[in-house]
C-alpha cells in the first residue's frame, strides 16, 4: 500500500531556480494582461479559459514538445475547426461537446500536433454564444500574442531556448 502511495505522491518534475519559476509566472501574468489589454481595445472575447493552460506550458515547460508553435497552432486550429463545426451542425446538442473534444484529440495526435489546451475550445465552441469566426479570430490573435511574448520573454535572462531548435 505505502508503494502504491508512493507512486501516486512522486514528483516527476526536476527541481529548478526560483527565480525561473518566478519569471515563470510573471511572463505568464504579462502574456495574458497582454491579450486582456488587446481584448479591451478590439473587443474581442480574448481571455478564454484554454489560454491560461497554454500559459502554463509556454512560460513554465517551453521545451515541451506540447509548448512549440506549431503544436499551438496547429493544436487550436484543429479544435477550432471541429468545435465551430459541431456547434454549427448540431446547435444546442450536449453530447456533441464530448465528441468533438475526442475527435479533436484524435486529430492531434494523428497530425502529431497536440496542444492540450486545445481540447477545451470544442467545449467553448459548443457552449458559448461565440460564433465561428469570431472563434476563430479570437484563437489565432491570443495565440499570436502569447508565442510572441513568449519568445521575447525567454531571452530575459535565466534564459530558456524557445521555441526548440531542430537538429
Amino acid at each position: 500500500m505505502r508503494r502504491h502511495i508512493r507512486t501516486l505522491t512522486a514528483r516527476h518534475e526536476p527541481k529548478g531556480q526560483m527565480i525561473s519559476h518566478v519569471k515563470s509566472g510573471s511572463g505568464a501574468i504579462v502574456g495574458l494582461a497582454a491579450v486582456g489589454g488587446l481584448a479591451s481595445v478590439t473587443g474581442l472575447p480574448m481571455l478564454i479559459a484554454p489560454l491560461g493552460a497554454t500559459a502554463v506550458l509556454l512560460f513554465g515547460q517551453p521545451a515541451s514538445p506540447l509548448a512549440q508553435p506549431i503544436n499551438i497552432f496547429a493544436g487550436y486550429f484543429i479544435a477550432t475547426l471541429v468545435g465551430v463545426g459541431a456547434a454549427m451542425a448540431f446547435p444546442g446538442l450536449w453530447e456533441v461537446s464530448a465528441v468533438a473534444v475526442g475527435v479533436s484529440i484524435a486529430l492531434m495526435l494523428m497530425f502529431r500536433v497536440t496542444h492540450p489546451p486545445a481540447g477545451a475550445i470544442p467545449l467553448v465552441a459548443t457552449a458559448t454564444p461565440y460564433q465561428g469566426s469570431t472563434l476563430f479570430i479570437v484563437v489565432l490573435l491570443s495565440c499570436i500574442s502569447l508565442l510572441l511574448l513568449a519568445v521575447v520573454h525567454h531571452w530575459i535572462p535565466p534564459r530558456a531556448q524557445y521555441p526548440r531548435r531542430v537538429d
